[in-house]
């Protein structure tokens, strides 16, 4: 493994100008898009300096959203892997997933430029439901695009949009999941260069993944502070799942610096992963540009991306964030596929031992902790990026 300490520039100026994690990154689009995200990464980093943007998103992230949200300490669940184990609550944010986090910087930053129209993709339609929100908190118009088979297996979600006043467009292109969803979106993209486009996960083009680790940033600062003050030190091992890699980025961007912390990314693995019937980008994907950016991606031996699998509709994508592809080249963090059946049954685990219902994404990080915490004594710290409603009577 590379010394951790390589990670230093992800914090630096010429990372959130030029939009580069080490060689991926980038923003690959047609002209049409091109001046528009420029405006919009000069936008995003004269916001990030303007104390009146930071005090108000700080304002809606406490009395809207309910931050901190807590660092619960999961006593039975720590008694059974042989670890003692911390849940870091985002399941417990205003709609139930992290996704609110983003949404509320991304909807601020959209008034501040003007925008009337809020556009967004969604798999397992938690961001669907945190654009949504922030659309009928701000004023604004919402268009939500989602793969049919996305829109099947998570209905209630999609209730949740309409009832929010979302307009819901899907898709039967492909397999109607989520990298449909997002072809859709920017193809209304380019087309309508009014509308903002509200991406959910750090991927895409620059300045995407920059817009969306800041944003979710605010996960691994409050997890530090909360296990600094809970133990007196930092933790052995985080782990988060990760299909776009949102959650994930936010837990890690906290601890990136301490060459002390190891940290996994828990892939979606689906059925199998030799044969690519699996979302498991970073295990058997190749780097490529993909949905503007170059990253790892699961393609087939032409070099053409391919279509993903996994029970999870969150982690059913098979591109990644190129940050998280930059970390798992330099070693700093380690990504493993989970199977559909180890997080259907981390699922049951958790709700039984703590009452707590995961979402199934968040149950595959559970799952990759009953493996590499077993028996080991570490203090650790699992994202729990949602909660399971919308996963009921699925499995």
């Amino acid at each position: 493994m590379k010394d951790p300490a390589v990670s230093v520039h992800l914090n630096s100026e010429k990372t959130l100008h030029n939009g580069y994690f080490g060689e991926y990154g980038g923003a690959f689009v047609p002209e049409v898009l091109a001046g528009k995200l420029a405006a919009l990464a000069e936008n995003f980093h004269a916001a990030m300096k303007d104390q009146d943007f930071l005090s108000e998103l700080q304002y809606y992230l406490r009395d809207f959203v309910g931050r901190p949200s807590p660092l619960f300490l999961a006593e039975r669940f720590s008694a059974e892997v042989g670890a003692r184990i911390y849940l870091k609550r985002e399941d417990l944010n205003h709609t139930g997933a992290h996704k609110i986090n983003n949404t509320v910087g991304q909807a601020l930053l959209a008034r501040r430029l003007g925008a009337k129209t809020l556009i967004a993709e969604t798999g397992a339609g938690q961001h669907g439901v945190a654009t949504a929100t922030v659309a009928a908190l701000f004023g604004l118009e919402c268009i939500v695009f989602m793969g049919s088979e996305d829109a099947r297996r998570q209905a209630p979600n999609v209730e949740r949009m309409k009832l929010l006043g979302a307009e819901v467009v899907t898709t039967d292109a492909g397999t109607a999941t989520l990298k449909d969803a997002v072809d859709a979106a920017l193809g209304y993209y380019i087309q309508h260069p009014d509308v903002f486009y509200c991406l959910g996960s750090a991927v895409g083009p620059h300045p995407y993944p920059s817009i969306v680790r800041e944003f979710q940033s605010v996960i691994g600062r409050e997890a530090r502070e909360q296990i600094l003050r809970a133990e007196g030190c930092l933790p052995d091992t985080l782990i988060a799942c990760a299909g776009g890699g949102s959650n994930a980025i936010g837990l890690f961007s906290g601890f990136l610096q301490d060459a002390t912390v190891t940290m996994y990314g828990a892939e979606g693995g689906g059925t199998d992963v030799a044969g690519l019937r699996t979302a498991a980008t970073l295990t058997r994907g190749r780097p490529t540009v993909f949905q503007g950016t170059y990253s790892y991606c699961l393609v087939d031996d032409a070099g053409q991306a391919v279509d993903a699998y996994s029970v999870s509709a969150g982690l059913d994508y098979p591109g990644i964030g190129p940050e998280h592809a930059y970390l798992k080249d330099t070693g700093r963090v380690q990504y493993f596929p989970v199977m559909d059946d180890e997080a259907i049954a981390a699922f049951g685990q958790l709700s039984r031992l703590e009452g707590i219902i995961p979402a199934i994404e968040s149950a595959h990080a559970i799952a990759l902790a009953g493996k590499v915490l077993k028996n080991t004594g570490k203090l650790a710290i699992i994202n729990l990026s949602g909660r399971g409603d919308k996963d009921m009577g699925r499995f």
